[in-house]
C-alpha cells in the first residue's frame, strides 16, 4: 500500500487494524478546497493577492477503530487545523483565517445498526470505499465560515474607526420613506 491518505479503503478494513494517519499537506493537495480560496480571494485586487496561499499548510490526525464492542460500527476520531487565505467580509481585504475541526464521525453503507448516543456524528456514504483525503477536505469545507470577517472591528483594517466606529450608513430606501412622507 502507499500513503494511507490516499488510498481507497472501506471504512471496516480501517477500523480492523485501526489505522492511525498523522498527515501535513499543502491546501493544493485538496483540489475542492483549493477552488472555493480561489474564488473567494478572485474578488481581491491583484495587488492584494496573498503570495504562496496554496502551500499554507493543513495538519491533522485521524484515528480508525470501531464505535461498538462487536466491532461492527467503525468509526474515526481525530482533528484537521491549518490557516487559509480569505477575504474579510467587513472590509473586503486579505485574511489569514484559522481553521479547526475535531472529527468523530461514525460510517453508515445505509444499515441499520446505529449508535445513538449523540457521541458521534453519522457519516453515509455513498460508496463502499473511502479515502481519507476525501473526509479531511469535506470536514475543512465544512469548517469554513460562511462569512469570514476579522474577529473585531480593531483589528480589522477597513473599519471605520475615525468617528468612534459609528459611520454614515447607507439607507437605500430613505428617499422612497421621504416621499411616502411627504404624499401624506
Amino acid at each position: 500500500m502507499g500513503n494511507p491518505l490516499l488510498d481507497r479503503r472501506t471504512p471496516l478494513e480501517l477500523a480492523a487494524i485501526r489505522q492511525v494517519i498523522e498527515f501535513s499537506r499543502k491546501i493544493s493537495d485538496f483540489e475542492r478546497l483549493e477552488e472555493i480560496i480561489e474564488g473567494n480571494l478572485g474578488t481581491l485586487d491583484p495587488d492584494k493577492l496573498p503570495s504562496g496561499w496554496r502551500e499554507s499548510e493543513i495538519r491533522g490526525q485521524l484515528s480508525f477503530g470501531f464505535a461498538d464492542a462487536q466491532n461492527g460500527l467503525p468509526m474515526v476520531e481525530g482533528e484537521v487545523n491549518g490557516i487559509i487565505d480569505t477575504v474579510c467580509q467587513r472590509c473586503l481585504g486579505p485574511l489569514k483565517l484559522p481553521l479547526s475541526t475535531e472529527l468523530r464521525l461514525l460510517f453508515s453503507g445505509g444499515e441499520s445498526k446505529s449508535a445513538d448516543d449523540g457521541e458521534f456524528e453519522v457519516w453515509e456514504l455513498e460508496e463502499e470505499t473511502l479515502r481519507p483525503l476525501e473526509l479531511v477536505e469535506e470536514a475543512l469545507i465544512m469548517a469554513m465560515p460562511l462569512a469570514a470577517m476579522h474577529e473585531d472591528s480593531d483589528t480589522c483594517p477597513g473599519a471605520d474607526v475615525e468617528d468612534g466606529g459609528v459611520g454614515e450608513k447607507i439607507r437605500p430606501f430613505a428617499a422612497l420613506k421621504a416621499q411616502m412622507e411627504n404624499d401624506n
